[in-house]
Order: structure tokens, then C-alpha cells, then sequence
């Protein structure tokens, strides 16, 4: 019998073409990958415009030298990296909910005054009718999704733009807060429970083991992923990088829960230390909208209809269910969001969620690298832009500013961010990615 393999040389040269082709085409997915050549190409992806969370790094790392070097006493004292987690909480939870919608190039203007709504459902139940605080959390929350429902709906099946779907509640929504508390008003939270989640502190030894078993979760999490993916021959990280991030995660967790179980206390006759346990509650929810966006199918479609719905649509998906659960989703997150402000101000009032809080919220996102044209961004975005937001704020505060300053360096800042999202985008529509 004669030897039955094949060369290429015995190949036509016409079918020679698409042997190669089809030799290569999944070769990016099984090649090797070093340091060197997932380095290359990193730089190859922020020259094409795909800059990720890089720009907000570089500005929380500048923001913290400023204000360092202006106010070195007092910046970086233990009560004031308490005070700058507690004041990104709410904003933070907005901001998740929003990464959610502008994934798919929309945008929801009633988010802000939703948590107000939300806020003040939950403050009138534990105050006005006497129901117990999972009563009226479960109520505030379950007010955030009909709003949602309502503002989906009316976007995906009624096909209203967003805008104008949104703003209309903007309005509307602050006459039902008005309505509920009263003109001039404003609604007590005292539930000890309600009031802890931004005013009071996890044992120290509780904080401790939070902040391990998630250093240790993630890390486990990570090196099984690059386990199976290498046992598989498909394309992973080198694991150096990999033993990296797991190292840089762990110490930022470790680091933040040193500072905060110091005593913060101003008198030495009490104690004040421990992580808010409104830290814990934000820690989950990243979690949560990570791995929905990272992990699930659902999160891959809301990035395929973010990035070219008429596709999405094409290829099977639902375009107009998950319009509607985007929706459902940020006034849900605004929901909590309206808990938490409720709980670190210890009372509703009917500007609750009104003013500069939406601002913030959509700031925190876009700032923290999540596109305003769709399809990019992840649910840490929420986290670094809020971190941001804070630091200015608090900063400035620090600094004696005015208000009208305030507001002049903070919309500085977001219109900054909304112009490098414009000229990365620009500059991936140009190198067709």
C-alpha cells in the first residue's frame, strides 16, 4: 500500500488558498501567548482607540496626588478614606445600573429621581405605616422595577426614544416624590438597620475575612479559568499576567481594609473603625453585573445589540426583550441606590435623587471608560468613576472651593472623558475595531 498522506504540494494551487485559510483561521485561538506578544498586543488595542479603564486609572491616580500635595494632613487622614467611600456609595450603585443601558447606547435621564421615589416608598412604609425594614426594601425595590418596566416598555415595543421616555418620567417621577412626602417636607429613616448600611461599621474581624476569602475567591476564579482554557489548547494569558492581576487585586483589598479597620476615631474615648457595610453591598453587586456581562449569554447579547442591534436582531436575539431588561436593571440599581442615600442622610426629602445626583451617576459611568455609543464597557467602570467622582468632590471640599467651582471642575471632567470616548471611537471605527 502506498503512503496515503498528502503535501500541499499535490494540492491544486487554487485549493492551496483556502487549506491555509483554513488552517489559520482559529489560529489566534490556539496560538501560544506570552508576556511579550499579550503586552504587543494590548498596545495594538489602546492604539486602535480601545483605551478601557486606562484614562480613569490615570486620573483617580493624578486626583489622589493633587489633593495629596494640597491638603497632606487631612486628604489621606484615616476619617477621610471612610468619608470618600461612603460619599461614592450611592452614586457608585447609580452608576451600575446606568454601565447596564449605555451598553446599549441609550440613556436613562429618570434614574436619579427614581431612587428618590424608591427612597421615600421605603421611608414612608418603616415610618408612616410601621412595616419592618425587608418590607419596605422589598417594596423600594420592587418600585424601581415597574418603573423600569414602564420605561423599557415604552422604549422597546412603543419605539419612544429613550430621551424623551425619560425625561417625561424626570419630571413626572419628582411629582410623585412630592406627592408622597409633601411640599417642604421631608421623611426620618431611623430603622437601625436601614441607617447602618452607610453609618455604621462591620467588625474588624468580619472585614478582615471578607476582604481574604474574596482575594483568595478571585484568585481561585482566575487560574481555573486559565486552566481551562490552557488544557484545552484555546488562546489564554500567560499566566504570569494572570498571578499579576490576582497580586494587584488582593493588595488593593488588603490595603482598603488595613485603612479602614484603623481607629478613626477624633476622641480617644471611643472607638470608630471597621469597613462600612455599604462597602460589602457594592463589592456584591460588582460582582453580580460582572459575571452577568462576563459569564452569561445574556450579557454577551446585550453587548451584540449594543454594538450592531440590527445584527443582533439577525442572528436571533431578542433585541427588544433586552432593551426592556436594561432598563429594568439600572431603576432596580436605582432602587438601592435610593436605600443607600436614604441610609447616609437618615432621612427622604423631595429633592432626593433630584439636583446633581444623575449627573454623577452617568459621570461615574462614562468616566469610568463605559461608551456613550454602546457596546463597550464593564461594570468596573461604575466603581472607578464613582471612586473619581468622590475624590474630586471630597477634595475640593477639603480645598474650601465654591460651589459654583465644584460644578464647573466636575462637568469639566465628565465633558473630558465624553471627548476621549468620542476620539476612541472615532479612531476604532478607522482601524475597524
Amino acid at each position: 500500500m502506498g503512503d496515503s498522506s498528502m503535501s500541499t504540494d499535490d494540492i491544486p494551487k487554487g485549493k492551496q488558498t483556502a487549506v491555509k485559510l483554513a488552517e489559520t483561521d482559529f489560529a489566534a485561538d490556539k496560538r501560544e501567548h506570552d508576556v511579550g506578544s499579550a503586552v504587543a498586543d494590548y498596545w495594538t488595542r489602546v492604539r486602535s482607540g480601545d483605551l478601557g479603564a486606562i484614562p480613569a486609572i490615570l486620573g483617580l491616580v493624578g486626583l489622589v496626588v493633587l489633593f495629596t500635595a494640597l491638603r497632606p494632613d487631612t486628604f489621606l487622614s484615616k476619617g477621610n478614606i471612610a468619608n470618600l467611600f461612603i460619599q461614592a456609595l450611592p452614586y457608585t450603585i447609580l452608576a451600575l445600573g446606568l454601565v447596564f443601558v449605555l451598553l446599549l447606547g441609550e440613556i436613562d435621564l429618570s434614574a436619579g429621581v427614581a431612587s428618590g421615589v424608591c427612597g421615600a416608598v421605603m421611608a414612608k412604609l418603616i415610618t408612616d405605616s410601621g412595616q419592618p425594614w425587608y418590607v419596605a426594601v422589598l417594596a423600594a425595590v420592587v418600585t424601581g422595577v415597574v418603573i423600569g418596566s414602564v420605561i423599557g416598555w415604552l422604549v422597546a415595543w412603543v419605539r419612544i426614544p429613550s430621551f424623551v421616555v425619560t425625561l417625561a418620567l424626570f419630571l413626572g417621577l419628582q411629582g410623585v416624590t412630592l406627592k408622597l412626602i409633601g411640599e417642604g417636607g421631608t421623611v426620618p429613616v431611623r430603622d437601625d438597620v436601614i441607617v447602618a448600611i452607610a453609618n455604621k461599621n462591620m467588625p474588624i474581624w468580619l472585614g478582615w475575612t471578607l476582604a481574604v476569602v474574596t482575594a483568595l475567591g478571585y484568585g481561585v476564579s482566575q487560574f481555573l479559568r486559565w486552566y481551562r482554557q490552557h488544557s484545552r489548547g484555546l488562546h489564554a494569558k500567560p499566566v504570569q499576567l494572570i498571578a499579576a492581576r490576582v497580586a494587584v487585586v488582593a493588595v488593593v483589598l488588603l490595603l482598603g481594609t488595613f485603612l479602614l479597620s484603623r481607629d478613626r476615631a477624633p476622641s480617644p474615648l471611643i472607638t470608630l473603625a471597621g469597613v462600612p457595610w455599604g462597602v460589602p453591598l457594592v463589592a456584591v453587586l460588582l460582582i453580580i453585573a460582572t459575571f452577568v456581562l462576563g459569564r452569561t449569554s445574556y450579557g454577551r447579547h446585550v453587548y451584540a445589540v449594543g454594538g450592531n442591534a440590527e445584527a443582533a436582531r439577525r442572528a436571533g436575539i431578542n433585541v427588544n426583550r433586552i432593551r426592556m431588561s436594561v432598563f429594568v436593571i439600572g431603576s432596580t440599581l436605582a432602587a438601592i441606590s435610593g436605600i443607600v442615600l436614604a441610609s447616609r442622610l437618615n432621612s427622604v426629602a423631595p429633592g432626593s435623587g433630584g439636583g446633581n445626583t444623575l449627573l454623577l451617576g452617568v459621570g461615574a459611568a462614562v468616566i469610568g471608560g463605559t461608551s456613550l455609543f454602546g457596546g463597550r464597557g464593564r461594570a468596573r467602570d461604575a466603581i472607578l468613576g464613582g471612586l473619581v467622582i468622590a475624590v474630586i468632590d471630597n477634595g475640593l471640599g477639603l480645598l474650601g472651593t465654591k460651589a459654583y467651582a465644584n460644578y464647573l471642575i466636575t462637568g469639566g471632567v465628565l465633558l473630558l472623558a465624553a471627548s476621549i470616548d468620542a476620539i476612541a471611537s472615532r479612531r476604532r471605527s478607522a482601524t475597524g475595531r
